[in-house]
């Protein structure tokens, strides 16, 4: 907060969760409120003496004498005296003053200070390291204040005993925000200043124009020959068009002390801010860009070679860069180059807005160094930064798109920073190459706050909060009150998202409040059905859902990506399916590349975890679409960015595309039925998976068919004698939905699961085509007594009960009520061959009761009809 107050006046009453609230307010979410871990007593001690003493293992530790001050320890006689303190930290020597932690102190990972005997002696507290402190990763050596960056007067008004935890930054909290990728400007103190006074009307100060002014005092040049750093920039290769580089502004510092270092608040902050002290050079570099959000570089003057050249690469160009890895580069890569030995752009500093290389960098001899400060395209570094898998926190702005109008102000602040630690010379001759454009001017109505948000926002405040948050409003038209409906809105340069009216309105929108947009719930308007705003499709999706719901499965949804381990698991013929999976290009695991073509492979995945987790009743079904390639299909055509494609080029991408089926499966296993005293424990098996394709039949009133089939016509994944084709009619024919059945016993023992488990899996995009939906006339309910018959018929062993029902329901016709199956069996006194299905009848009149005529006469009709399809009543 400390910070933050260098740019905007925060209220001294304001705490870390109402600074939070605040930015909220304006979309900047919390997402932690980091307190030091480090409790005290954290001191100021001064070693007034030490004795070396070796030991045997070769290490040499130091028996130090510390002064406190009130903390010190008393003697034998009463009298305080310092703390006898073991210190092994190579850099500690007399007449220094260090940070002690103190006997009750805790620190990171609840390291408790306390009294030891260590080396043979009581150490009555520690000197203290970064690392040791939570400040950075530093661990070669204890702090000493004499080379913490604090000035000579601080240094000297440090008394013994002096807390520590303020001087060292450990007493405030951080606050850490998310920032939403459309917001760079909001990656620096200063964008998030602008917010704060946007949510609390604090006072703002735009610390970057009173740089920018005072850059603009000295005598840029164009970078041409003649320059004190000559710059070209030579983008053969512009994504898009753009060029990679509208900006480069360069200068110099001559005679800086290469061994001063950072002040203690510089390096307060970036510790704070999660980024390491490295030297002053580079500090300030890093402070600057957290400060205003311009990322900037510092080079080793005497190393570069003028001119510099901004240049794409040639494919094949290496770089080693910071980070010790080698970079094979391609031409998209934007490069910032020098020219050593005349050759033009020859040799490679790095990658433009990314990471530097090996050379040129600022060291710990460097006396002359070069700011640079530039404006890149946000797509050239993104895609570099992504294709090197090197994202830093330069490309990280860059690639969300910085200011404009900031690299003289950033190098400005940068160069007295540095000559203020480090002393020097700044140039008053910079280069300054700008090619940058003003942001184009966008008209708005100011009528569409009102559409797009039913926020009732006057003109004048609509004006009020355009011009607070950077923009140039110029009045338009005026409607037909006198009141002005239409404005000229300029975005200002740190805003690149803002290009359409409607981001406008999302501005005037988040600074009202989003608070204030009233909450409305769409009016859904009655369907030609009668029914809510779900389509056919909708509506029956839901229903195959509810009813597995009710059956007692569990809904489940997995990734889509299958490899050669499942074909395997499954007894798939990978040589056969994966010619027509869909392969991704970067798939997010290396062993499964391909998209599925059937909902079952992912599921059964789902269910064996589940099993071997323990959970043993993991009986699921899930929906989704699979993917079905086609070898034969056109070519996938490149589509041009920004723009709308044609009809004709949306109809080849269509055309290309795979198709992406709705289907539902499920799979049953583990116990169905438990032991109790109604009934036995049953475990799933094919029953289940049938019985839940005929209520998903009934529920659809799609009266599905089962085709069982045999030996080599059974898929090798499913048991041979436990399978059926899923069938609905349509047409003159039937239409192959679904499989349902037991799975093979191979299949079962490479999954782990229980024996006789069972699945199904339909098409719904086919089934629902081919279900035809009239509207239900509905009958009159008959007032009559209905009669009860029941029919045991011997058929031949391959007759389905389906089919024996339509022999009954015929024979009977309009007299037929209903009609249902309750035993099969097969055995003696059936024959062989035969079975026995017995059908409980109801028959009902609607203008009469039935006589003994009337039933037997429609009983011999049914059992004429049983008797000419093979079937004959069981005596």
């Amino acid at each position: 907060m400390n910070w933050l107050r260098d740019h905007v006046a925060v209220p001294d009453s304001e705490t870390y969760h109402q600074l939070a609230a605040d930015l909220v307010k304006v979309g900047l979410e919390e997402e932690e409120i980091h307190t030091s871990q480090v409790t005290g007593p954290i001191v100021v001690g001064y070693v007034k003496e030490l004795v070396p003493e070796p030991q045997k293992n070769g290490k040499v530790i130091n028996w130090c004498q510390v002064d406190v001050g009130e903390h010190n320890v008393l003697d034998e006689d009463g009298h305080k005296v310092p703390r006898g303190i073991v210190c092994g930290a190579p850099n500690i020597k007399a007449g220094e003053k260090v940070v002690v932690t103190l006997p009750g102190a805790v620190l990171p990972g609840d390291f408790k200070i306390e009294p030891r005997k260590t080396y043979g002696h009581i150490s009555n507290g520690m000197c203290a390291s970064e690392r040791e402190l939570g400040l950075g990763s530093d661990h070669n050596g204890i702090i000493l204040f004499s080379q913490y960056g604090l000035t000579q007067e601080q240094y000297d008004a440090l008394e013994p005993g002096q807390d520590a935890m303020e001087i060292l930054g450990l007493h405030e909290p951080t606050l850490e925000i998310n920032i939403t990728p459309d917001r760079g400007y909001a990656f620096s103190y200063r964008g998030v200043a602008r917010e704060f006074h946007h949510s609390t009307g604090a006072p703002f100060t735009d610390k970057a124009l009173e740089y920018a002014a005072c850059a603009e005092e000295l005598s840029a040049s164009d970078g041409s020959e003649g320059s004190e750093v000559q710059v070209i920039i030579e983008d053969t290769n512009p994504i898009h068009g753009v060029p990679g580089c509208d900006r480069y502004y360069a200068r110099t510092v001559r005679g800086i002390n290469a061994s001063a270092q950072s002040s203690s608040l510089v390096r307060q902050r970036l510790l704070r801010s999660g980024m390491r002290p490295l030297s002053a050079a580079v500090d300030v570099t890093n402070y600057v860009m957290l400060d205003v959000g311009q990322p900037l570089h510092a080079y080793d003057l005497d190393k570069i070679e003028q001119p510099i050249v901004v240049r794409r690469a040639v494919d094949g160009e290496k770089l080693t860069t910071l980070d010790g890895k080698e970079h094979e580069l391609v031409s998209e890569d934007l490069l910032i180059t020098d020219s050593p030995n005349g050759e033009k752009g020859s040799r490679i500093l790095g990658i433009a807005g990314v990471m530097g290389g090996l050379y040129g960098e600022v060291t710990a001899e460097t006396t002359n160094v070069l700011l640079e400060g530039a404006h890149f395209d946000p797509i050239s570094i993104a895609r570099s930064a992504r294709r090197h898998k090197i994202p830093s926190e330069a490309s990280r702005r860059f690639e969300r798109g910085v200011d404009t109008k900031l690299q003289a102000a950033a190098v400005y602040e940068a160069a007295e920073m540095l000559t203020s630690v480090c002393g020097g010379l700044a140039s008053s001759y910079p280069t300054d190459i700008d090619a940058t454009s003003a942001p184009e001017a966008i008209t708005f109505r100011t009528s569409e706050v009102a559409r797009l948000t039913g926020l009732d926002t006057s003109a004048e405040e609509i004006q009020r909060i355009l011009e607070d948050v950077g923009c140039t409003v110029e009045a338009g038209e005026a409607a037909g009150d006198g009141e002005v409906d239409t404005f000229r809105v300029t975005p200002p340069t740190w805003r690149p998202d803002i290009t359409e009216p409607c981001d406008l309105v999302e501005e005037v929108a988040r600074l009202v409040g989003y608070d204030q947009i009233a909450v409305t719930v769409p009016a859904v308007p009655a369907s030609a059905a009668g029914h809510s705003g779900l389509t056919d499709s909708q509506l029956r999706r839901r229903q195959v859902a509810d009813t597995l719901a009710e059956y007692g499965l569990t809904e489940t949804i997995s990734y889509p990506f299958v490899g050669e381990e499942d074909f395997k698991d499954f007894a798939l013929n990978a040589e056969e399916i994966i010619p027509v999976s869909v392969e991704l290009e970067n798939p997010l695991a290396g062993d499964r590349p391909y998209l599925r073509r059937d909902v079952l492979l992912t599921l059964m995945r789902t269910v064996q975890r589940n099993f071997r987790r323990g959970n043993l009743q993991a009986s699921s079904y899930e929906l989704g679409h699979v993917f079905e390639w086609d070898p034969q299909a056109p070519a996938i055509p490149a589509l041009p960015g920004g723009v709308r494609p044609s009809d004709e080029e949306l109809a080849a991408l269509d055309a290309g595309l795979p198709k992406q089926p709705l289907h539902v499966a499920a799979v049953f296993t583990g116990t169905v039925q438990e032991t109790g005293w109604m009934g036995e424990k049953r475990t799933a098996d094919w029953t289940d998976a049938v019985e839940a394709v005929t209520r998903i039949s009934e529920r659809l009133a799609a009266h599905l068919s089962l085709t069982q089939v045999f030996g080599e016509d059974v898929p090798a994944t499913w048991h041979p004698g436990r399978f059926a084709y899923v069938k609905v009619a349509e047409g003159a024919g039937d239409v192959t939905v679904g499989r349902v059945g037991e799975l093979h016993p191979h299949v079962i023992e490479s999954l782990g699961l229980p024996s006789h488990t069972a699945a199904f899996e339909l098409d719904l995009d086919a089934l629902f085509a081919a279900v035809k939906y009239q509207p239900l006339q509905a009958k009159p309910v008959s007032t009559y007594p209905p009669v009860h018959q029941d029919f045991a018929f011997i058929v031949p062993v391959e007759m389905t009960s389906e089919e024996m029902s339509t022999v009954v329901r015929k024979a009977a016709g309009d007299l037929l009520e209903s009609i249902d199956l309750f035993d099969v069996f097969v055995g003696p006194g059936v024959g062989l061959g035969k079975k026995s299905l017995a059908y409980a009848v109801t028959f009902r009149a609607q203008d009469r009761t039935l006589d003994a005529s009337d039933t037997e006469a429609v009983r011999a009709q049914i059992i004429a009809a049983a008797e000419a399809v093979g079937a004959v009543l069981r005596a």
